[in-house]
């Protein structure tokens, strides 16, 4: 019951805070990803030309760049499991590829793949030893799931058919979520079958596990905007979490203690269609107990 609240929870508590920061300058941020004690979030940021990696505390109110490269792109950062490296995606050598940095920023950002395809949005396994990300490499224009180890050797692809994007590892290690198309899949690693947990139109993309691995938070516009929901790892029980008062909620991502998601926030626009520079696009989270939100882009 709480769980199904909490939809209506955001939409009152949230009213104030969106209509007083939907009135200032456009920012335009997103993928969010949280630090392993939970206390930090790193997200791209689009603020001074191409996308720059930011890290913010969880008010906001401490925001700190992470790379300052005006000519170059960065996006899509994650995270290690012990939080000492932040792997993500650059277009620094001419095209997107998967480089990994100190979080601390003590030695300069390694580049892990070296491929003239597209490279995209890495994900580490709990155990530290292996990177999941997104590649177009043999299968233009169609995304594969491919998996290396930290550095960069032993690439393997996992997937070979329909379009397969943003893996995120649970937290056994031993099942992968992503969405094929625009549904949600959960692939078992050791026998490389695929689950498929939404169905669209009652579409599922951009999944992120619960830290226990019971549940996974996702991104659907079967209500007409797109919003968060939640749902058992079997796709039963699937409930809206996340409905902002105007505009979509998007790109999920469940906190390591279990108490929130972070998610993007998107104006009245159709979500599928190229985004304009002068709409906003700003990172929140979001308590699930309380649907109590709070704006991390400033």
């Amino acid at each position: 019951m709480l769980v199904g609240m909490v939809g209506a929870a955001v939409l009152a508590a949230g009213w104030f805070a969106w209509d007083q920061w939907s009135k200032q300058p456009p920012t335009r941020d997103g993928a969010p990803s949280w630090s392993p004690d939970g206390q930090r979030i790193v997200f791209y940021s689009e603020r001074d030309g191409k996308a720059d990696l930011m890290l913010s505390d969880l008010t906001g109110e401490s925001i700190e760049p992470l790379t300052s490269t005006p000519a170059v792109g960065e996006g899509a950062p994650a995270f290690s499991n012990d939080g000492l490296s932040i792997a993500y995606d650059s277009d620094q050598d001419g095209n997107f590829e998967i480089y990994v940095m100190p979080a601390d920023r003590s030695r300069a950002p390694r580049r892990l793949t070296n491929d003239p395809a597209r490279d995209l949005a890495p994900a580490w396994s709990p155990d530290g030893q292996h990177i999941v990300f997104m590649s177009d490499r043999d299968a233009r224009p169609e995304f594969d799931v491919y998996r290396m180890n930290v550095d960069g050797t032993g690439v393997e692809r996992l997937t070979t058919k329909d379009t397969n994007w943003f893996p995120q590892y649970a937290p056994d290690g031993a099942r992968l979520a992503m969405h094929v198309w625009r549904d949600v899949h959960v692939m078992d690693l050791a026998t490389r079958t695929l689950r498929r947990l939404t169905f669209d139109p009652d579409n599922g993309m951009y999944p992120t596990w619960s830290p226990d691995g019971t549940r996974l938070a996702f991104m659907s516009w079967r209500n007409g905007r797109t919003e968060i929901f939640t749902m058992n790892v079997d796709g039963t029980n699937q409930r809206v979490v996340v409905t902002m008062p105007r505009g979509s909620a998007i790109d999920p991502r469940w906190s390591p203690d279990g108490e929130r998601i972070a998610f993007v926030h998107l104006p009245d626009v159709d979500p599928q269609a190229a985004q304009s520079p002068a709409l906003a696009r700003a990172v929140y989270t979001v308590e699930l107990a309380s649907g109590k939100l709070t704006r991390i882009s400033k």
